[in-house]
């Protein structure tokens, strides 16, 4: 079997000058620069004294003499049989990442430094009690995931190829058609399914085709702040107003009277994000007629829709009035958010521009996966799958629940529990600051997120989103027990 070389390019090594003379002592400096600035990292290989002194063309002695050197200085260390390293004993001396926090934004633009914070607050938390979507225990897909990538990405379809369709591999257009047909009555073909890297990149194109500048638009008020953060950042300088919703779903006649004229109402009304709630029929055929007269776009975030604990998933919106809606899902909270595939139901007139702008984005979603995904709907795993999770959710649902009355009590805290979804809110007592408690909570090692940023600013309540993870039972009970204890000494001390 031919061996595969294991050598890194060194760069640096340009540097060496022959005309001067005294290469080795040269070569030494460069080496010891090299792993000083980060070039040149603990456990990093080196070339092979015959191979670095073949390519430099120069003595090999001159390279041994350079590499003992460095060995003895504790720079290099050499391994019988597989060559000269650098020293592992550096690896606390190599150089770390570097923090959003520690970085000085003086010379950004003012849109840098607000990507900045965004980044900062979409960074992703440990996967650990209780982080959302995190696919542990019996939530994983199940083995035929993996068989399927095995089958595909060996051959044919999903081996590798050139550049492919923007809108996405054909296969699995018409698999999800078929079914959020069955699952969600949405009226569409193959044709007008554009497939997305999740959620928020669908969001993104939409902000970017759907508006000219300083549009109206309405979004809930609480609302997903990934929508929020997108509008707020739009290029069109966006008008968004916030609508409050009860327990029917967004208030409609409150979203005409402070803006009739909007372009767009963007909209969870199968699981009102985060509070929990599906939007009632009356509402929904407000809103619809609403977009019909003013010719506007209804935008509908499908969230967690298939995870309804009692009783059949509401039927989606789209199905109303599939000219006006234009309906998102993933499959990033069912499977794996790592997967980075969802898609985009568009009215027919919308697929050609969403088509144009995801191509100057991405060119197209990583093939291989979508011809997994298709084969994994089309065989009927998904669905199984889809089942075999809302059970594992919902009894991690009520022993939460039980855990939460038993060590939090009601004058500290309480559950709005729904039933659907991958989360519950755990409101808090006032004066309670949910982004001190959560930020607590997370140095304390519970992966937890305060839920105000998700309100406008005049509607804020502060509580916290408890993801449903299938963590193991003792984890989530010293969590919660963890967190008891932290609210409590944060309300002492209000």
């Amino acid at each position: 079997m031919a061996r595969i070389a294991k050598v890194i390019d060194l760069p640096s090594i340009v540097k060496l000058n022959k005309a001067t003379g005294q290469i080795g002592a040269q070569l030494i400096q460069i080496l010891r620069e090299a792993v000083q600035q980060g070039d040149l990292q603990a456990g990093d290989p080196l070339p092979s004294s015959r191979e670095l002194a073949q390519t430099l063309a120069i003595a090999r002695g001159t390279i041994i003499e350079a590499y003992d050197q460095l060995i003895a200085e504790g720079v290099l260390e050499a391994r019988a049989r597989q060559g000269t390293f650098v020293s592992h004993a550096l690896k606390s001396q190599s150089p770390q990442s570097v923090s959003p926090q520690s970085i000085d934004t003086e010379s950004l633009t003012d849109a840098a430094r607000t990507y900045v914070e965004i980044f900062k607050e979409f960074k992703p938390l440990a996967h650990r009690p209780f982080a959302i979507s995190v696919p542990t225990g019996r939530t994983q897909p199940s083995d035929a995931w993996r068989k399927f990538g095995n089958r595909f990405r060996a051959r044919g379809v999903a081996a590798p190829s050139g550049y492919d369709d923007p809108q996405g591999v054909y296969a699995l257009r018409s698999a999800i058609a078929d079914y959020v047909r069955r699952s969600r009555s949405v009226q569409c073909e193959p044709e007008q399914i554009v497939i997305t890297s999740g959620i928020q990149q669908a969001l993104y194109l939409c902000s970017q085709i759907l508006f000219t500048h300083q549009d109206s638009v309405w979004v809930e008020d609480p609302a997903y702040r990934g929508t929020t953060a997108i509008l707020e950042n739009s290029l069109h300088q966006l008008q968004i107003y916030r609508v409050p919703v009860d327990q029917e779903g967004i208030l409609v006649q409150k979203g005409i009277d402070l803006a009739p004229q909007a372009r767009a109402a963007f909209v969870t009304p199968s699981h009102q994000y985060p509070l929990g709630m599906p939007m009632s029929l009356a509402r929904r055929t407000e809103l619809v007629a609403w977009a019909k007269q003013q010719r506007a776009w209804i935008v509908e975030d499908d969230y967690d829709s298939e995870l309804r604990y009692t009783g059949q998933p509401f039927p989606a919106l789209q199905a109303m009035a599939p000219d006006q809606v234009i309906y998102l899902g993933t499959f990033s909270k069912v499977l794996f958010p790592s997967l980075r595939l969802g898609y985009a139901v568009l009215p027919k007139v919308l697929v050609a521009p969403f088509c144009g702008l995801r191509a100057l984005i991405d060119r197209h979603p990583p093939s291989a996966d979508q011809h997994v995904l298709a084969a994994f709907i089309q065989e009927g795993y998904l669905e199984r799958h889809i089942r075999r999770i809302r059970n594992v959710y919902a009894e991690n649902r009520q022993q939460i629940i039980q855990l939460i009355d038993r060590y939090i009590p009601k004058t500290h805290a309480f559950i709005e529990a729904g039933d659907q979804g991958m989360h519950m809110v755990l409101w808090l007592a006032a004066p309670a600051d949910d982004l001190k408690i959560a930020q607590t909570a997370v140095e304390a090692g519970v992966s937890i997120k305060a839920v105000s940023p998700t309100f406008s600013h005049a509607a804020q309540r502060a509580g916290l989103i408890l993801g449903l993870g299938d963590f193991d039972l003792l984890q989530i009970e010293n969590a919660i027990k963890t967190l008891a204890q932290i609210i409590r000494q944060h309300l002492e001390l209000k």
